[in-house]
């Protein structure tokens, strides 16, 4: 791993021994209301303080050519949370230099060892999960959360990572946060349409016109 040692990186919130975080990973291209969406269930069901939106520099498993600037994700980002006080969008993963969310998780609870994080996803990242670098330490390193999504709900229970997950169904979803890893729960409530794919669609169409 490159990049700034874990301890000169500044926490984009509070914190404080004893806080639960959610980590929401992503390339944010751009940031829309589904990201909203597992993030307040996340706040709401396990009881955290605060998620952290860790924009992606550049996500192994996407195309580079159909990715905005990092800048412009990051602010698309930050736009949309302007709002939402408990979510804190973070350029983290830049400071470090990390770009597989095994080796950001191990910085930063190298670096705030006080804090109780949980790693957050929505139900369709649930059927690349086994394409992430050491995607089965990472469940051993850290609690995760699948947030359910339209359209993904069937097909994510079919899931290579599924039945590995399942072995770790949490007790509590409450208490997801304290509980020692592997810990694993999915959360359903009220499910959000938006999609990064259908506002690019949307942005590409309304640029159309305007030509």
């Amino acid at each position: 791993m490159t990049g700034a040692p874990a301890n000169w990186i500044v926490p984009p919130g509070p914190v404080a021994p004893g806080l639960r975080i959610g980590l929401l990973g992503g390339s944010f291209n751009p940031a829309h209301e589904g990201h909203l969406y597992v993030s307040d269930v996340a706040l709401k069901r396990l009881g955290l303080d605060y998620v952290w939106w860790l924009v992606s520099p550049q996500n192994p498993l996407k195309s580079e050519q159909e990715m905005a600037s990092f800048e412009d994700r990051l602010a698309s980002a930050k736009t949309i949370t302007c709002y939402s006080p408990r979510i804190r969008v973070t350029d983290i993963e830049v400071q470090l230099g990390t770009r597989y969310t095994i080796d950001s998780v191990t910085r930063l609870q190298q670096r705030f060892p006080g804090l109780h994080f949980v790693w957050l996803m929505g139900s369709d990242n649930l059927m690349t999960f086994h394409r992430w670098r050491n995607w089965q330490d990472l469940v051993r390193r850290i609690p995760v959360a699948i947030v359910m999504r339209p359209g993904s709900e069937l097909a994510s229970l079919k899931a290579k990572a599924a039945a590995f997950l399942n072995a770790f169904k949490a007790a509590d979803e409450r208490r997801l946060a304290v509980t020692p890893p592997p810990a694993f729960a999915i959360l359903d409530a009220r499910r959000s349409e938006a999609s990064a794919t259908a506002i690019r669609e949307r942005v590409l169409a309304r640029k159309a016109a305007i030509c």
